[in-house]
C-alpha cells in the first residue's frame, strides 16, 4: 500500500540547489554522483567514484561526509529549517516510521525527484535511516522511541504466530494493536497499521487478505501451486483440477492452464486425490491411496467396526460414495465380518 503523492510548500529542486552552491566542488562532485543529483538519476557507488577519481572508497566516503557535514553548516540549510520540519511532520503523518521504498515512492513521481528527497532525508536531522536487516526492510523515521516500540511490537507479533498459522486481517490487526499498548493511539489507524506491519519481512498476508508468516503455506503465493492451495482452502471442500484451474484465473488473474493445474496438484504433497479429479488438502485428514487402502488402514487402527461406522470414518479421509465404500468392504479378499456383524481386516 503506498502513500498519496504529496505537494510540498517548497520546491525540491530548488532547495537541493541552494543546499549545494556552497559546498567544496569535490565533495559537491560526490554529493552529486552519490545521490544521483546531476544530468542523470544513476547513483554511483562509492567503489565508481574512487576509480573514477582514482581514490579508494574509504576516501570517497570521507570526501561524502565532509560534503553533508558543509550542507549541514551552511546558511541555506539553516534557512531551509522550515522546509525540512514540513518534511518532517509528513513523515509523522505516515505513523513516524515508514518504509522507505513507500516514503520515497510517495515524494516523488520519477527517479529524479525520489533522490532529491533521499539527499533531503540524508542531510536533515531530524530523519534517521535504519538498514535492512533479515527481520527489517529499510526504513525511515524521526522519533527513536516510537520506532523502538514498533520494532518490538513487530517482533513480538511474529513470535506469537505459529508456524503454519493464518489471521483474517481484523482479526491480525487486533492482535497487532495488543503489542502497541505504549503507542500513541494517534497513530492507530489501518492505514498506518498496515504500513507498520509492511515493514517487516517475516510477516505478510496472501492476495485474500489473509496474514501469517510469511513462509507459512497459506502466505506465500509464488505459483500455481501456492494458488491452487488457497483456491482449494477457501472452497472448504474437494474441488475437481479443472474447476481449480478456473478458480484461479476468475480470482486472483492468474493465467491458469488446467493441464498444468492437474500436474501441480499431482506434484504436491498438500493435495490429495480422493475422487475421479478431485482434489482436497491433506491437511483435512484425507489420505492418499484406493478406497480399498483407505479402509485398511482405518479398520487397522479403529478395530473392527460396523458397516456405519467404516463409512463415516472412510469419508473423513476420502470423498467417496458410500456404495463404492461397500463394494470394497464386502470383497472377502481382504475383508471380514464378524459374527457380530463388524469389518475387520482378512
Amino acid at each position: 500500500m503506498n502513500a498519496k503523492a504529496k505537494a510540498f510548500k517548497f520546491d525540491s529542486q530548488a532547495l537541493t540547489k541552494r543546499l549545494l552552491a556552497d559546498v567544496p566542488e569535490r565533495a559537491r562532485d560526490v554529493l552529486v554522483r552519490r545521490f544521483g543529483l546531476g544530468a542523470t538519476s544513476e547513483r554511483e557507488t562509492l567503489e565508481a567514484i574512487g576509480d573514477r577519481s582514482s581514490i579508494t572508497r574509504e576516501r570517497v566516503r570521507q570526501i561524502e561526509a565532509a560534503g553533508l557535514e558543509a550542507v549541514r553548516a551552511s546558511k541555506a540549510f539553516k534557512d531551509a529549517s522550515g522546509a525540512f520540519e514540513e518534511l518532517r511532520k509528513y513523515v509523522e503523518s505516515l505513523g513516524v516510521i515508514v518504509p522507505e521504498d513507500e516514503l520515497l515512492e510517495s515524494l516523488g513521481k520519477d527517479e529524479k525527484t525520489r533522490n532529491r528527497f533521499r539527499f533531503l532525508l540524508v542531510a536533515g536531522s531530524a530523519f534517521f535511516r535504519e538498514r535492512e536487516t533479515d527481520d527489517f526492510y529499510a526504513r525511515w523515521h524521526v522519533d527513536h522511541a516510537t520506532a523502538s516500540r514498533i520494532h518490538e511490537a513487530l517482533s513480538k507479533l511474529y513470535a506469537s504466530l505459529d508456524d503454519s498459522e493464518v489471521l483474517p486481517e481484523g482479526e491480525l490487526m487486533d492482535r497487532f494493536l495488543e503489542e502497541l499498548k505504549g503507542v500513541n493511539d494517534a497513530y492507530k489507524n489501518e492505514a498506518v497499521l498496515k504500513r507498520w506491519l509492511s515493514i517487516s519481512k517475516q510477516i505478510g498476508k496472501n492476495p485474500l487478505s489473509e496474514w501469517g508468516k510469511v513462509s507459512a503455506p497459506a502466505i506465500r503465493t509464488k505459483g500455481i501451486r501456492d494458488y491452487a492451495y488457497l483456491t482449494i482452502k477457501r472452497h472448504g471442500k474437494p474441488m475437481h483440477f479443472s474447476e481449480v484451474a478456473r478458480t484461479i484465473s476468475s480470482t486472483f488473474a492468474k493465467k491458469a492452464h488446467v493441464a498444468t493445474t492437474h500436474n501441480e496438484l499431482i506434484k504436491d504433497p498438500r493435495f490429495v486425490l480422493v475422487g475421479r479429479g478431485l482434489y482436497a488438502l491433506a491437511e483435512w485428514g484425507y489420505q492418499p491411496g484406493v478406497v480399498r487402502d483407505v479402509i485398511r488402514e482405518v479398520l487397522t487402527e479403529k478395530g473392527p467396526l460396523k458397516k456405519d461406522e467404516v463409512i463415516r470414518h472412510v469419508k473423513q479421509a476420502r470423498f467417496v460414495k458410500d456404495n463404492t465404500i461397500l463394494v470394497n468392504l464386502n470383497d472377502p479378499r481382504y475383508f471380514k465380518r464378524t459374527k457380530d456383524g463388524r469389518y475387520a481386516p482378512a
